[in-house]
């Protein structure tokens, strides 16, 4: 799918809102075109995570310039958006964070609201779909719905950060699981350096 159509962004309710801020900082950098669609619970996390009380305040964050250039912002309850449509098309989709609800309305194809319309319609059209989960622990019908997404196609990503790195801040555990949200995107970043074995070069 061509990086030049429209990556679709939602945000819900599981604790995790400086991932979302993150993903999006990092998708405005290098300039992605993106159908954001913010449900009620996770305009809430944004205020409560982040103190940022409305959307207006979440583009002031990011910056209206980017904002405006790139940013299409939908009404989670509008199932005739553009994003709940096939024949709309865009190069993917990406919840995070996502909701264990959110994750389940998936899993059933229920499509009650937007972002469970987009999300079917990206696995249906075989389009690139990343779920960014933060829970725990795990109940069986939690695991049950992670396996059923991911068999029909979607990457199930935990936003569970590493510690080899070292990390002195938890902006850097924040960028440790948004650099691998970015690479499963295919989106070019910066934000993480790429392991290296220490294994030298032939003949050196």
């Amino acid at each position: 799918m061509s990086k030049s159509l429209p990556l679709v962004v939602a945000i819900t309710g599981a604790s995790g809102a400086p991932y979302a801020i993150k993903l999006l900082e990092a998708l405005l950098h290098a300039r992605r075109t993106m159908w954001l669609i913010v449900s009620e619970h996770g305009r809430r996390l944004l205020s409560t995570e982040t103190d940022i009380p409305d959307v207006d305040a979440l583009k002031a964050r990011l910056g209206s310039k980017g904002w405006d250039e790139h940013v299409t912002l939908f009404d989670d309850s509008d199932r005739g958006a553009s994003p709940a449509s096939g024949s709309a098309k865009s190069s993917g989709m990406v919840v995070c964070p996502c909701s264990m609800g959110t994750l389940s309305a998936i899993a059933a194809g229920s499509s009650r609201s937007l972002i469970e319309r987009a999300a079917d319609v990206a696995l249906k059209e075989r389009r690139k779909l990343v779920l960014v989960p933060r829970e725990t622990p795990l109940s069986a019908v939690h695991l049950q719905n992670m396996l059923r997404v991911t068999r029909a196609g979607a990457v199930v990503l935990p936003a569970a950060p590493g510690f080899y790195r070292r990390p002195a801040s938890i902006g850097d555990l924040v960028s440790f699981v948004v650099a691998r949200v970015l690479d499963q995107l295919d989106v070019e970043h910066q934000m993480a350096r790429r392991w290296s074995s220490g294994a030298r070069p032939a003949g050196s």
